[in-house]
């Protein structure tokens, strides 16, 4: 199970990161309270620890500009959260060998059927508000989900905490989970929540495996 803390944003966030260390962290280039520019997200993948990938989030970006980014800060892995299809995927294809992994708004089956037609590397399977792209602290659909599974591997987001977590991961079976706004206090990363999902997911993993083998 794999595990990704989006929306990291300040020196404190990534020594929070740095001892309890999730697989992947995001940083988020959309307009958004989360939002670093490139030199912020640079500066701040520089003291990371090694062994955590960094994934930049973007919404509707021009190719040029997200390029660009990615340079700067070395990213890892693009996300893509906007409007961007198949012949964005394909042209940022041309430009990069980086993963590509393509957030998808719950909506029905058929939004849920088009996203895995797309050639992205990973789906990352969020909740659905007509007033923004993400980060609306609403869980997705899980049973459409469920239904309806993609083949792509997938990242389930959208309004997931210490306290459903379990839950979802039980019930949706994603590759990894992604969390931002439940790993937070008063619109800050928290260094206890953040503990004690690493340690949820961890455990969690643990047992799967362990019973995989017996």
């Amino acid at each position: 199970m794999k595990l990704k803390l989006c929306g990291i944003r300040r020196p404190e966030d990534i020594s929070y990161v740095n001892a309890f260390p999730p697989d992947y962290i995001g940083f988020v280039f959309a307009k958004s309270k989360r939002q670093v520019t490139a030199e912020q997200a640079a500066a701040l993948a520089r003291e990371l620890r090694r062994g955590i990938q960094t994934v930049g989030v973007f919404v509707n970006e021009p190719l040029e500009n997200l390029l660009h980014i990615a340079r700067t800060v070395r990213l890892d892995v693009l996300q893509l959260h906007g409007d961007e299809d198949e012949a964005y995927i394909t042209d940022l294809r041309q430009h990069t060998d980086l993963p590509v992994w393509k957030a998808v708004r719950v909506t029905d089956a058929e939004s849920l059927q088009s996203a895995d037609n797309l050639s992205a590397d990973r789906l990352l399977l969020d909740s659905f508000s007509p007033a923004a792209y993400g980060g609306t602290g609403k869980t997705a659909n899980w049973t459409m989900i469920q239904t309806t599974r993609p083949q792509t591997p997938f990242f389930l987001a959208g309004g997931l905490t210490i306290d459903n977590l379990t839950e979802a991961i039980e019930t949706v079976h994603p590759e990894g989970v992604d969390l931002s706004g439940g790993i937070e206090t008063n619109g800050y990363k928290d260094k206890e929540k953040i503990k004690a999902v690493v340690e949820q997911v961890r455990q969690i993993d643990y047992q799967y495996r362990k019973g995989l083998n017996q």
